[in-house]
């Protein structure tokens, strides 16, 4: 272990001398470590991506103040993270390196990058149904926006207007179709944005990226112990939760998959999420119900726009490992869009029969 390393850890109370610091995990956003210590205490040691989280001290309030009231609720430690703060107090340290916090490792647990069974994405549903639930009574209102405007899909076009308008590399001529695909859903768009401005849809705390690499099972019985990856926890709609696990998990090909034919929503998998969801969260409105497709189409949409944007733009935002590879993922969100579409009737009555 590096000098650099020993010394942001020397700034937390740890149990005992640490043996061991190694990079863990497969995340893309925050740098983790796994530490060992001679007492046999594991920790997780993450240095914060402060070029995307540009208010790391807002970050931190947030996920500590949304840990401390889930703990109130649990009596098993290992259902809720816990960050382990620094000798003086603080929820992370700021030294020249950047920003470093420490979590108590979740022990006896497993993290899955991909559903090895349906069970696997049923628990997943469980796993941020309960975390909807359990945060009923929590006031959304006095987090902070840790990405200000994430779903915030009237915004997303705007953005989109501009960019087209300006149309810096352009791109636009050649793809008119997609541009008509985007334009042509513009005043559904803002629905729920309207809805919650309205007073419609109630306010709650969202995690804002429902992936089930993000929820930890225990190891024995593969059911939710904890979500994780707390970042993006803000004031939100649990249609944007709801939606984008399905954007994600009933997906049949990958994000970036060429071969369109290949891209569809898989109605079984919605059902699955679906009654995992909503069993786990009873407490929803009727029009939260109603709405929750509504969530999985326009998230996907947002994305794919997102995607198309940046494509316009010069794929500056997304990393891009191919030529038009952000084309590649817009293209694929907009069939997914459309597969939604022609199978709404369905999926709006597995969501009423729950």
């Amino acid at each position: 272990m590096d000098t650099t390393l020993a010394n942001i850890l020397s700034q937390f109370p740890l149990d005992g001398a640490v043996t061991s610091c190694e990079r863990y995990g497969c995340g893309h956003i925050n740098v983790t470590y796994l530490v060992v210590c001679d007492t046999g205490h594991r920790y997780i040691l993450q240095k914060i991506n402060n070029h995307i989280f540009k208010n790391v001290e807002a970050l931190m309030q947030n996920i500590c103040s949304v840990t401390e009231y889930l703990r109130t609720l649990m009596s098993d430690p290992r259902r809720v993270l816990t960050v382990v703060r620094t000798v003086s107090g603080e929820a992370c340290y700021h030294g020249e390196e950047g920003y470093w916090r420490v979590y108590e490792f979740v022990e006896d647990s497993l993290c899955l990058q991909q559903p090895e069974t349906p069970e696997d994405f049923y628990q997943s549903a469980v796993a941020f149904g309960e975390f909807q639930q359990q945060l009923t009574n929590f006031p959304a209102d006095t987090l902070s926006e840790t990405i200000p405007n994430f779903h915030n899909t009237v915004d997303r076009y705007r953005i989109f207007h501009e960019v087209l308008a300006a149309d810096p590399m352009g791109r636009a001529k050649d793809v008119q179709a997609e541009i008509d695909f985007v334009l042509a859903r513009e005043a559904e768009a803002g629905t729920l944005v309207r809805l919650l401005a309205e007073g419609k849809l109630p306010l709650r705390v969202t995690h804002n990226d429902t992936k089930l690499n993000n929820v930890m099972l225990d190891a024995a019985t593969r059911t939710p112990l904890c979500v994780i990856d707390l970042d993006t926890v803000m004031p939100g709609l649990c249609a944007y939760d709801f939606g984008d696990s399905i954007r994600f998990g009933a997906a049949t090909a990958a994000e970036d998959e060429k071969d369109l034919s290949k891209m569809e929503m898989s109605l079984e998998l919605f059902r699955i999420f679906t009654e995992g969801f909503l069993k786990a969260c009873p407490g929803l409105t009727d029009l939260e119900k109603e709405t929750l497709p509504l969530g999985a189409k326009l998230m996907t949409l947002e994305c794919g726009v997102r995607f198309l944007t940046d494509y316009l733009d010069g794929d500056h935002y997304f990393s891009v490992h191919r030529e038009g590879h952000n084309l590649d993922r817009c293209r694929t969100q907009f069939k997914l869009v459309a597969d939604m579409e022609n199978k709404w009737d369905q999926m709006m009555q597995i969501v009423s029969q729950q």
